[in-house]
């Protein structure tokens, strides 16, 4: 099954609506100084170094002066020019940062695109006319270091997205909206879930005690389900030495990825960007027979990352954090059983959580490690695992990992959108890199095959994906608080102590609102809060020793406190 790229031809027009905003910030800035302006997943943005510093009131400006060059319908065409005849025009016309590009451009003719008076060196491709586009809209305003190294130029990006028609904008511009009220940054400040301090560092989330009871009952229901399904749980350190990753290959494929290594004792060591040599070394601390395989192994391994400024986002884009991490050290024949194991695993957690995904199957990438023979192999066995399996995929033609062809499972939210969740990668390069071997039936050595996956992705990404999915309204089971008591008054303040007992005896977190305020004003926090149940006493509940019960959608009944916490503990326990 091929992957459609349906988005091929909508990243055309948005290339081409991000040279007529460059056309449109020349008209009003004639000296600015352009940047690149590709298409991105939801529209496109172009980077620019201007006189002065952009305010929200342009954006309405520039887009007027789009709709002006839109108007005029300009042709949009290609012109070649020999790289020493590119270089002296880009010199005359004083774009310093295309010349930049262009010096590093190995072509003997470069590619320029003209519409009207505005040219702009862009290897394409672009629809006819500007006339082309109907629709778009100038979304926002941000910061971005030219080619994201804050030892350069602080430039300054436009976000817009344009479509082919209105309807399609307006229904983008609704899901925005939407997004922008369900934004795990905002919630997670909110909802004091977890925050990230310029103090500490940038990308360096700190969970609050609230995110803190979220992440642990991800964590113990995560290690409850892998040793139910034969895991066994390791721990790794934190540094390693510099070796190990130049060895496995990292240093080489990965390198811009990594933290720069630190002296010890005149050795190198890196921050680890990953788990899996540690686990090699565990598998091989002994001799291993076939008799013991598969081996599974599995931690919740925090890791290290170098993500630029630019591209840090919340608890969704981090430089440190923690992965669901597993390895699998089997021998060939038990590959395909082994991937079929994790497909329905990964299954099993994307319904847990309620979330819907897509597969795809992504193949080998330009630049890799091992034979044809070995991918041919790999990618094999994954594609009869989800045929097998009966799993919907398509191919994502390159996007394999250096040493290994995967499946990559994206979660779909409940507005929509795709975000990266498990992964399953087969692995022939590290078995024959570490030299990671196993005892067959006939007493020789044999390579194992690895398997390295997650079935949520990282913890902090797949919280962050949760805030927004649930909107901070999370299941019982996750809610930091799964109810509040509020009495009516300070007449009911005892009983309102002796129901937080007894819910605590039943381990179901409760919290009592004391304060000196109206019910209204209770309820009304107890709602902001997003808590499941709240329970309301009175001299009524007092007298009859009953609680009124008030779930978060508003609906009421009046109920006995053992059989409430028969009904809530029954919903924790089924996750619902």
């Amino acid at each position: 099954m091929k992957k459609e790229n349906k988005n091929k031809d909508l990243q055309t027009l948005r290339h081409s609506a991000s040279h007529v905003l460059a056309q449109a910030v020349l008209q009003m800035f004639p000296d600015a100084k352009l940047g690149i302006g590709p298409a991105i997943e939801d529209g496109f943005y172009y980077d620019f170094d201007l006189p002065r510093t952009l305010i929200p009131e342009d954006l309405p400006i520039l887009e007027e002066k789009m709709r002006k060059i839109i108007k005029a319908n300009l042709e949009i065409k290609q012109e070649k020019l020999s790289q020493k005849k590119a270089l002296e025009f880009l010199k005359k016309i004083k774009q310093p940062y295309k010349l930049e590009l262009a010096k590093e451009i190995p072509d003997k003719e470069l590619s320029f695109y003209r519409q009207g008076d505005f040219v702009d060196l862009c290897a394409g491709p672009h629809i006819d006319s500007t006339g082309e586009i109907k629709a778009f809209k100038l979304l926002k305003i941000a910061g971005a270091y030219w080619r994201g190294s804050e030892k350069k130029p602080m430039l300054q990006r436009i976000y817009g997205t344009a479509f082919y028609s209105k309807k399609e904008l307006d229904e983008f511009l609704k899901m925005r909206e939407e997004a922008e009220k369900r934004d795990h940054k905002k919630m997670g400040q909110k909802l004091n879930l977890f925050s990230i301090s310029e103090e500490i560092g940038s990308g360096l989330p700190i969970w609050h005690p609230n995110g803190a009871i979220i992440r642990e009952q991800i964590e113990n229901f995560w290690k409850e389900e892998h040793k139910n399904k034969g895991y066994e749980y390791v721990y790794s350190p934190h540094i390693g030495k510099l070796d190990l990753w130049k060895r496995s290959g990292h240093w080489d494929f990965y390198r811009e990825n990594m933290y720069s290594p630190i002296k010890i004792e005149n050795k190198e060591y890196l921050l680890k960007p990953m788990n899996c040599p540690f686990h090699i070394f565990i598998f091989q601390s002994k001799l291993r027979s076939y008799k013991e395989l598969p081996i599974r192994y599995c931690e919740l391994g925090t890791v290290y990352r170098y993500e630029r400024s630019g591209v840090l986002h919340g608890l969704t884009r981090v430089r440190g954090f923690t992965q669901d991490d597993a390895h699998i050290f089997c021998a060939p024949e038990q590959l395909e059983e082994e991937i079929i194991n994790v497909i329905k695993f990964a299954d099993f957690m994307m319904k847990t959580f309620n979330f819907k995904y897509k597969v795809y199957l992504s193949t080998r990438p330009e630049k890799s490690l091992g034979t044809d023979k070995d991918w041919k192999i790999a990618t094999k066995s994954l594609e009869n695992a989800l045929k097998k399996t009966k799993t919907s995929y398509d191919i994502d033609p390159g996007e394999g990992i250096f040493y290994g062809p995967k499946i990559d499972i994206k979660l779909e939210d409940s507005i929509d959108r795709e975000w990266q969740g498990p992964t399953i990668q087969v692995d022939f390069n590290f078995p024959e890199k570490f030299n990671v071997n196993y005892i067959d039936k006939k007493g020789r050595k044999k390579k194992v095959i690895m398997v390295h996956r997650t079935v949520l992705g990282s913890m902090e990404r797949f919280i962050g994906c949760l805030i927004e999915h649930f909107s901070g309204a999370f299941p019982i089971w996750l809610s930091p608080i799964q109810v509040k008591i509020l009495n009516v008054g300070k007449a009911h303040e005892k009983y309102a102590l002796q129901i937080k007992e007894e819910l605590e005896k039943n381990n179901i977190r409760a919290e009592i609102d004391l304060e000196n305020k109206t019910m209204g004003k209770k309820i009304r926090d107890a709602e902001l809060q997003k808590i499941p149940y709240m329970l309301v006493v009175g001299d009524k509940e007092m007298k009859e020793k009953t609680i009124n019960v008030r779930n978060r959608q508003g609906k009421q009944t009046e109920e006995k406190i053992d059989k409430f916490i028969k009904d809530i503990c029954a919903e924790i326990k089924e996750k619902k």
